[in-house]
């Protein structure tokens, strides 16, 4: 039995990739969600329309042996035990197993494999936004529609197919029926069928736009929380706990007063329908009962009627239920697909190559680049870096630093002219390809709800247990991880570092994340800010370390301590996204320029050029 659940449930794989980006437009979306499952669905389909059939089967049974007892008594086993055979097989083989399968296709085939089939996809094509996408949107409210549009696509799956599916086969099970008694029966039914369509057909589109501004508040409450917490620390030294909690009240009022707009509108939809529900049972069994009267009907007609009726109303207090729950998922995922579905704005061009082997020479040609505005972030930036050369980049806060690693790794797609790395176009290159040649430690280190081994390991998932140590010795973090412990006893490089590492202070978590940018080795290497979380006996050791990692990788180093410009082979001024000047730390003191003027508002040796420059 086992063994065959395993066949049964092997039928949908629950991680098969989607064929493209996701459609912007709801069916197409679906679709797309829903790619590879087809087979199980049809399946869930075919069982749920057999279920119908066999439900009405039971009100045919009761109709034809109370015809059947209106006759002679003492002739009725030997005359209509065939009959009593097929209730027999009805009640006690098929409509059971048909109704143990229909459990199982819900709770086996569908349920456990749509949600991750359809997470998994729209996790994917996030991972692949740009950070702009990231940027303009709440962390709590993407994640929020991903697990909502996954979790509505699988209840829509799972409703129509179990209420309306199985609902819509009842009915035309009930047709069948009505038409073998009498036309006039059926012409009842058919007409309250089209008065059922008509109540579908006005309010679904209304519970969706309602569920749709609904799903969209709730997000915005979701967002405003996450918010608030991930800065938790911001609101706390500020004393704004009140601002804050002012703000996450207007956002769930707002929320509330969208609920109410799609409670009233379900709530009407539902009276509707109770409504016709009530409606089919009262006619059926009075059109029933006058054919009756005229000779048109028998009393077996008359019982049948009445459960097929009756039971066609109790559906249809779910399926009121369902509509309502359908159209509302419905709403959400129109919703979530406003959000989720939008196109990539970097992207792997269709002959780009997995990566380029090099000695990390960089080329900015003529760069141009504004955010997407007519101010521009980089202006006409043309600068060669030596593989293996080390320079620092200098600049007051907006001069463009920044904008020039994130146009390096990609992050974004430069506006104007181009960047190579070894010669090689980075828009030709796979985006993975070109990040595994540069590693980045960078001033905000972002630590992971998990080990330090695990968080270290991150710069390369091969690495062994001893690599991972030797790398956390060159960075001056070895010592201090011995020393971790979390809230489970778990200890040293198996010690949870906590939600962002917030165990951690700011120059442990620098620490740990040059062991993992050591542990990468790659052959350029993005330093921002890498040392500004570290007291001086600390950045000294690490220094140390940084100028045995250095030798022989090409280095950009946003920098605004001296202890590291100073050791550079050439600095970069940035003002207002162009190159003002460029050379060794002593030519440019002697040069009398922007950056002698820094040095010069400087007074002792770590008080950074931002400030400096203000």
């Amino acid at each position: 039995m086992t063994a065959l659940m395993d066949r049964f449930t092997g039928l949908i794989d629950a991680f098969q990739p989607a064929k493209g980006p996701p459609p912007n437009t709801l069916y197409a979306f679906l679709r797309w969600a829903l790619f590879g499952a087809e087979k199980g669905i049809a399946i869930t389909l075919i069982v749920q329309i057999a279920t119908g059939f066999a439900e009405m089967s039971g009100a045919w049974f009761t109709g034809r042996v109370l015809d059947a007892a209106v006759g002679d008594p003492a002739m009725f086993w030997a005359t209509y035990w065939p009959l009593i055979l097929v209730g027999g097989l009805i009640f006690l083989l098929i409509r059971p197993l048909l109704f143990a399968a229909d459990a199982g296709v819900t709770s086996i085939l569908l349920g456990p494999h749509l949600f991750p089939l359809i997470l998994s996809r729209l996790n994917r094509h996030t991972l692949g936004q740009s950070m702009r996408f990231f940027e303009n949107d709440f962390a709590g409210r993407i994640s929020q529609k991903a697990m909502q549009t996954a979790r509505a696509v699988t209840d829509v799956v799972i409703e129509c197919s179990d209420v309306v599916v199985y609902g819509l086969s009842m009915f035309v099970a009930s047709l069948l029926l009505m038409a073998g008694v009498n036309t006039s029966l059926l012409l009842v039914f058919v007409i309250w069928g089209v008065l059922y369509a008509i109540a579908l057909w006005w309010f679904i589109p209304r519970v969706q736009t309602k569920s749709a501004d609904r799903a969209g508040a709730r997000t915005m409450v979701t967002g405003q929380i996450v918010d608030t917490l991930s800065n938790i620390a911001t609101v706390k030294l500020f004393a704004h706990d009140e601002n804050e909690d002012r703000a996450a009240l207007e956002a769930m009022e707002r929320f509330r007063l969208k609920a109410l707009d799609f409670g009233k509108v379900s709530a009407n939809f539902r009276f509707v329908l109770t409504l016709l529900g009530g409606i089919l049972p009262l006619l059926s069994i009075i059109g029933s009962l006058w054919l009756w009267s005229r000779g048109q009907a028998t009393p077996g007609d008359i019982a049948m009627a009445a459960m097929v009726s009756t039971r066609l109303s109790q559906i249809t207090n779910r399926l009121g239920r369902a509509a309502v729950s359908i159209s509302a998922n419905i709403g959400e995922i129109s919703d979530g697909v406003a959000t989720l579905a939008r196109t990539h704005e970097v992207t792997d061009r269709a002959n780009a190559l997995a990566s380029v082997e090099g000695p990390g020479a960089i080329r900015f040609e003529g760069v141009e680049f504004g955010y997407g505005t007519d101010v521009p972030a980089l202006n006409g930036m043309t600068l060669d870096i030596v593989a293996g050369e080390k320079i620092a980049l200098v600049g007051a806060s907006g001069a463009g630093k920044s904008t020039f690693v994130a146009l390096l790794l990609r992050l974004y797609d430069v506006e104007g002219g181009r960047i190579l790395l070894d010669g090689v176009d980075i828009r030709d290159i796979q985006q993975i390809g070109l990040r595994r040649q540069i590693a980045v430690v960078r001033q905000d280190a972002a630590m992971f709800n998990r080990s330090a081994r695990d968080n270290i390991r991150y710069g390369r998932s091969d690495a062994t247990d001893a690599e991972v140590e030797e790398a956390a010795r060159r960075a001056s973090a070895h010592e201090f991880i011995l020393n971790l412990e979390d809230h489970r006893g778990r200890k040293g490089y198996d010690a949870r570092l906590g939600e962002r590492g917030v165990k951690l202070s700011g120059g442990q978590c620098q620490r740990i994340a040059l062991a993992r940018a050591i542990l990468k080795d790659a052959p350029v290497l993005v330093l921002d800010e890498a040392t500004s979380a570290l007291d001086s006996e600390v950045e000294a050791d690490i220094q140390t370390a940084l100028n045995g990692v250095m030798r022989g990788k090409t280095v950009i180093a946003i920098a605004h301590r001296l202890s590291t410009i100073a050791a550079m082979d050439r600095i970069v001024v940035l003002e207002g996204g162009k190159i003002a000047e460029q050379g060794r730390h002593n030519e440019l003191l002697a040069n009398n320029g922007l950056y002698a003027r820094f040095w010069a508002r400087q007074s002792g040796g770590f008080i950074g050029l931002e400030d400096a420059a203000e």
